[in-house]
């Protein structure tokens, strides 16, 4: 584990896996909740997390520095499901890509426990793993000017669901009609750090 500061007030940990990332945000927030770390804001990503609004930044990087990195969380109990038609462009390319039918990708692809293991890019935009590592996918050399929203797509080791129509290039693989933003909802998004995502299979 590294702390780097940012600003007076941050601290950028970095650490070697998302797993470490997950479990680390995880202890974060335990330790917020129960009043032993002030903080305002803990923000993961693939590698790192942030924490921002400390009392005493150089203090913290020290005993982070210096202790273990916790376990890995236990899973929430509440799975959120996603139905999803499997009907993308780029379904049959990523068939070719992992030597097997388009069915087979959507079987794969289904029976996989995913959890989401940061959030960015676009407000409700999630970054789930859970898929094995051989079936990682290239995001597309040019990517797309418009992608719709509710598009389900692989990039490298993550499956994302787009909230809203946007850039993207990302290995488009199915559809959904969830909402994964919306401002009048409480949360207004449907993922966060460490849920449990399932997908499940409709009928296009």
């Amino acid at each position: 584990m590294r702390a780097l500061p940012v600003g007076d007030r941050a601290l950028l940990v970095e650490v070697s896996t998302d797993e470490e990332a997950q479990a680390l945000h995880a202890d974060l927030l335990r330790r917020r909740a129960e009043g032993s770390l002030s903080v305002r804001e803990i923000v993961p990503a693939a590698r790192t997390v942030l924490l921002d609004g400390l009392d005493d930044p150089a203090g913290l990087a020290a005993r982070l520095t210096t202790s273990k990195l916790p376990p890995s969380p236990p899973r929430a109990q509440e799975v959120v499901e996603i139905a999803v038609r499997y009907d993308g462009p780029d379904l049959a390319a990523v068939a070719d890509h992992w030597d097997v039918s388009p069915q087979e990708v959507a079987r794969i692809h289904a029976a996989a426990e995913f959890r989401v293991a940061f959030c960015g890019f676009a407000p409700g935009f999630g970054y789930l793993t859970g898929l094995p590592a051989r079936y990682g996918v290239p995001r597309h050399a040019t990517p797309r000017t418009t992608v719709p929203a509710g598009s389900v797509g692989l990039a490298g080791p993550y499956t994302g669901v787009y909230p809203r129509s946007s850039p993207g290039g990302w290995q488009l693989i199915g559809t959904t009609d969830a909402v994964l933003w919306d401002h009048t909802r409480v949360p207004a998004a449907l993922l966060s750090p460490g849920t449990p995502v399932r997908f499940v299979p409709v009928e296009s």
